[in-house]
């Protein structure tokens, strides 16, 4: 049996990556809520995204922090085009057709990040990526800390554009009811770009939060979408809450299995919960919508 701090200083650090996982997650979830769609396309703009923060690193010196900045604004444009210009034309409004769209982008661009970038695997060496924080007993890494404390504010961002502006209250209106929402005069295709172009800056801001401690690779992102996938079910499809709560979940599950099973073994706990999860409360453990 680990001592006690070793047990706290891992559930802490797991529970801060976890806060990043959901960020992947909330951009995820938001698409699905408004579009009704599981977007296939969302493992290679985060992958997209990583190379941004690495090419601003490489070429710009730009810390990738402050690269948030430059780039969240640009996956914002991006997501926008892809959903309103290829996206929606081309899905003709079938849920089908939309989902072989988005799985068609996703395959178009890591065999483009293939070609321009090959299969090697690219790092940030930053001052910082090793840094720990000492409180009493623990080390928690300085990076993760960072990660959740952005995480927070954007989601506090996201919560203030959904309810207390004009476009997110008609996000919300479209995610209840489409046809109401354009009898009233709301721009449905322009909300669902708009929906699609927030998730892609939430890929953006994860990104540059994930770049001092981890790699990428043409096939980063679908790591990570992969457990994306399983927090917006087990937050419930289409609560931004849920993601949330439960990407935190997630790092914490996963931290202690890798602490206890070893880190080659560390997501086997994540599909544990997920399977208990789908067996026990199938719509999630928050399954209200936006």
């Amino acid at each position: 049996m680990y001592p006690i701090p070793i047990i706290a200083e891992a559930l802490i650090n797991g529970l801060m990556l976890g806060a990043v996982y959901a960020l992947v997650a909330v951009g995820l979830t938001l698409i699905y809520g408004v579009l009704h769609i599981v977007n296939f396309a969302h493992g290679a703009f985060l992958t997209l995204s990583m190379f941004g923060i690495w090419l601003l690193w490489e070429h710009a010196g730009l810390d990738p922090y402050l690269s948030i900045l430059v780039l969240t604004p640009v996956m914002f444009g991006l997501g926008y085009a892809v959903q309103r210009f290829i996206i929606g034309p081309a899905g003709h409004g079938r849920d089908n057709s939309i989902l072989l769209v988005t799985l068609g982008i996703s395959i178009i661009i890591e065999n483009g990040l293939l070609v321009v970038f090959k299969s090697d695997t690219r790092t940030i060496a930053t001052d910082y990526g090793f840094r720990v924080i000492e409180i009493g007993p623990l080390l928690l890494s300085w990076p993760r800390a960072v990660g959740f404390l952005v995480t927070m504010a954007t989601a506090v961002v996201v919560w203030l554009i959904l309810n207390r502006t004009d476009a997110g209250k008609a996000i919300r209106a479209v995610a209840k009811e489409k046809l109401g929402a354009r009898l009233v005069g709301i721009d449905v295709n322009h909300i669902y770009a708009l929906t699609f172009a927030l998730g892609s800056a939430c890929l953006a801001v994860a990104a540059g939060l994930l770049m001092p401690v981890f790699y990428v690779n043409p096939q980063t992102g679908g790591a990570f979408v992969l457990v994306a996938f399983t927090i917006v079910v087990l937050g419930g499809m289409g609560s931004v809450t849920g993601a949330l709560l439960g990407g935190l979940l997630i790092g914490v599950v996963e931290a202690a299995s890798s602490l206890f099973l070893g880190d080659s073994l560390g997501q086997i706990g994540i599909f544990l919960l997920f399977i208990l999860v789908l067996l026990f409360k199938p719509t999630g453990l928050f399954g209200a919508r936006i």
